[in-house]
């Protein structure tokens, strides 16, 4: 019988079908192995497949653990730079993911954050759970609408295309986006315009919401430099990758109000925050659960299964990132 590896609990929908064909050992502890423990967790016993999560960094030597027996990395995530690819395509192991599912699911928490922090919603929470409401006043808490505002989405990927589709139908805004390639067709549909250039999507944009994914071209995409091109009302939207944002930087910047606020579900330094971050009333922070929701996490779950389960009975898995040679 196949013996897989799962580096961390997740729900038990694919847990349970991983188990009614393969034995399943699953690290007993709810915290992220390091890689000196899953080291030592993969070279303790031989196992066909690992199921992964975004929190694992799965280099060569983590390959070279898990032995030449094993053919599959499932990630538990829609994203994979959490993992070397070209140490698994030279190690012979399959790497997959975990798409689209979670398109919705972060799509609604990004405008759960953007709604959050233009009304001033933990404000006002910590405002009035401390006793400060003693009555309606004309100007308290004033905050921003969203609605007819121009939303600049910064990558047009499954998630960020429907944060435009929410920004259109939903609150009658106008769409700018920055990708590395135009899409004629979403600007038809969406009356949407192109910005070549990041640095013009920022200066024009009410709302900035970036779907991007995290790679050496990206990595503080926005920075010291990009952040005083925002207007000083505008708002910053991160639920893609931490480093995408200089998070120092955006510190300065709300501190010294060079735009309005932020609102990340994600961070530079992960479970770190920067300095000062925590301190301030104009950002809105939330722990990385974007895709926090039973019906997404189920449905990961499910999906990393299945992807081991095809693997391991000689097929090409559903959401293939790297395949064996």
């Amino acid at each position: 019988m196949a013996k897989i590896f799962v580096t961390r609990k997740i729900l038990d929908v694919g847990i349970e079908k991983l188990k009614s064909r393969y034995e399943v050992i699953v690290n007993p502890y709810d915290k992220v192995l390091s890689k000196e423990e899953l080291i030592a967790a993969l070279r303790a016993d031989k196992y066909d497949a690992v199921l992964c999560l975004l929190t694992d960094k799965i280099d060569a030597e983590v390959f070279d653990a898990a032995g030449s027996q094993c053919k599959i990395f499932a990630n538990y995530a829609v994203g994979f730079d959490n993992i070397d690819l070209v140490a698994a395509r030279a190690k012979n192991i399959m790497i997959t993911n975990t798409p689209g599912v979670l398109t919705d699911t972060v799509a609604e928490h990004t405008f759960a954050l953007m709604l959050a922090i233009s009304h001033r919603i933990a404000e006002a929470d910590k405002f009035t759970r401390a006793g400060k409401y003693v009555g309606w006043a004309p100007e308290l808490l004033l905050g921003t609408n969203l609605s007819r505002k121009i939303i600049g989405v910064v990558g047009l990927g499954r998630i960020g295309s429907r944060v435009a589709h929410h920004a259109v139908h939903g609150f009658d805004a106008r769409v700018i986006y920055h990708d590395v390639k135009r899409n004629e067709e979403f600007e038809k549909e969406f009356g949407a315009e192109f910005k070549e250039n990041v640095e013009d999507l920022l200066r024009a944009a009410d709302f900035v919401s970036l779907h991007v994914p995290l790679l050496p071209a990206t990595k503080h995409l926005i920075n010291a430099e990009r952040l005083k091109l925002m207007k000083p009302s505008a708002y910053l939207i991160n639920t893609s990758r931490g480093p995408v944002v200089d998070e120092a930087a955006l510190v300065f910047a709300l501190q010294n109000k060079i735009i309005r606020g932020a609102a990340l579900d994600v961070f530079e330094n992960e479970p770190k925050l920067a300095l000062g971050l925590a301190e301030l009333d104009n950002v809105i922070i939330t722990p990385h659960i974007a895709s926090a929701t039973e019906e997404t996490r189920s449905k990961m779950s499910e999906m990393a299964a299945d992807n081991i389960i095809v693997a391991l009975d000689g097929g090409v898995p559903p959401n293939l990132v790297v395949l064996q040679k």
